[in-house]
């Protein structure tokens, strides 16, 4: 009965000088999946995890101080899977896989497009690649939960304001066509599984106030495969933890 958690803390070192250590060590989680850790393998403290309970597996970006993902668990895996197969997006430290007896734990950092065209085409091309792989992956790892930092809102009830960022990156209508096809191939968005309501957000700019004024963007995700979906117990929003512009994404899933 795996408790989860999805957090982007944009930047591990800088995320345990604002206390994430002390949020683990008073919580309870199973798997703790984590984006966007910045660093490389000899720049993340993994004697600190161990310490607090935790087996902890990291794939890192060839680039010093970008994206990077990771897997805390306090159950070893029974496998851990580093990356895709595909160098085009396993450079960039994007993607982590842990198996756990039956289940299976897909640990993705998406791109972001919002720096130019050039990264906008990447993030496309990244959407249709990952789409094709996890369809392959659940022909063999059926009971799949794919979290991570998606970096694409849903639907309009997923962003603060929906009408002036219509095509921005993170909200543009091919990317929110992926999540539908993505979801109709098989996921449920765990969170809207139990949450109709909007005003929920994950991510906030670090401008204009935009936290406190709930101004935000849902853009991180437990996807759990349909299988599953009698597993469900419980997903929610963590916006009162403050390590990092994201806040983290709870899943409680009874496997």
């Amino acid at each position: 009965m795996p408790k989860v958690i999805s957090y982007n803390v944009n930047g591990i070192r800088a995320a345990l000088k604002k206390g994430f250590a002390d949020w683990l060590k008073t919580s309870d989680y199973d798997i703790v999946c984590v984006q966007e850790s910045k660093a490389q393998m000899g720049q993340i403290d993994t004697a600190l995890f161990q310490y607090l309970g935790y087996h902890s597996h990291w794939v890192c970006a060839q680039k010093k101080g970008y994206s990077g993902v990771g897997i805390l668990s306090k159950r070893k895996p029974d496998h851990v899977e580093y990356g895709m197969g595909n160098l085009k997006y396993d450079n960039e430290g994007r993607i982590i896989r842990a198996d756990f007896g039956a289940l299976s734990i897909l640990n993705i950092y998406f791109p972001s497009g919002s720096s130019g065209p050039e990264r906008q085409a990447y993030k496309m091309e990244f959407l249709d690649d990952i789409y094709d792989y996890i369809q392959t992956l659940l022909k063999t790892r059926p009971n799949l939960i794919v979290c991570g930092d998606y970096n694409i809102c849903h639907t309009e009830i997923d962003i603060h304001n929906p009408n002036q960022n219509k095509d921005t990156s993170g909200f543009k209508p091919e990317e929110r066509a992926w999540i539908s096809k993505f979801l109709e191939a098989g996921f449920i968005d765990s969170f809207r599984h139990f949450e109709p309501e909007p005003h929920h957000y994950s991510w906030w700019s670090y401008r204009a106030n935009a936290r406190t004024n709930n101004k935000g963007w849902r853009i991180d995700y437990h996807m759990v495969s349909q299988n599953l979906s009698e597993n469900l117990r419980e997903a929610k929003i963590l916006p009162e933890v403050k390590h990092s512009d994201h806040c983290p994404v709870f899943l409680d899933i009874n496997v």
